[in-house]
């Protein structure tokens, strides 16, 4: 009976959740399992991962085969790095102390690395969301300008035809002015 160490799937249509779990290779995906040893959300932003530490070493200890995406939680975690040391230590290369001075190392080492990641993308994002601030900002003064300009040529229009009004009514009373001075005229040369 082979034994797998797998990802056993739940959550709605669009958001997966995953129970790490250990099953028979030959059982169902979501059918039953032997133990339950974590849980995994990659909804999230870094991904959600909860594991028992020393469950998992066990099982991979027993012979029990993870999936692809299991192996990568697992080295992830530092469950592989762990069993790696600790043949290292059967086979006598090093002792259990030296053994646990290189993992806490490598733990301290890569929750550093996680941190520093963690902390560059929330200066990526935060520096995205200045830039795009700023070009809405530039793009609404672009568009304020364009408007002020309409507004204005549209209150210059209208000032342009007021005065084209008053010079055609000055016109109109020049004529009307005019035109009895000629009537008299006329009537003058008439006689």
């Amino acid at each position: 009976m082979p034994v797998k160490m797998r990802l056993q799937r739940f959550g709605k249509k669009g958001a997966p959740f995953y129970h790490i779990v250990i099953a028979d290779g030959r059982a169902p995906r979501d059918g039953k399992f032997i133990e339950k040893i974590g849980t995994y959300n990659p909804t999230k932003v870094p991904a959600e991962i909860n594991l028992d530490f020393d469950a998992a070493l066990q099982w991979l200890h027993n012979g029990a085969q993870p999936s692809d995406t299991v192996r990568a939680i697992l080295s992830y975690k530092g469950v592989l790095y762990k069993k790696h040391l600790q043949g290292g230590v059967k086979k006598g290369a090093f002792t259990e102390e030296e053994a646990e001075k290189r993992f806490n190392a490598w733990m301290k080492d890569k929750e550093n690395r996680i941190d520093a990641q963690s902390q560059g993308i929330v200066t990526k994002n935060a520096e995205d969301k200045a830039a795009r601030f700023e070009a809405e900002t530039k793009v609404r003064e672009e568009r304020a300008a364009e408007l002020a300009k309409k507004k204005m040529a549209e209150v210059e229009a209208k000032v342009e035809a007021v005065a084209e009004a008053e010079t055609e009514e000055e016109v109109v009373t020049e004529e009307t002015a005019e035109a009895p001075e000629a009537a008299e005229e006329e009537t003058k040369s008439e006689e």
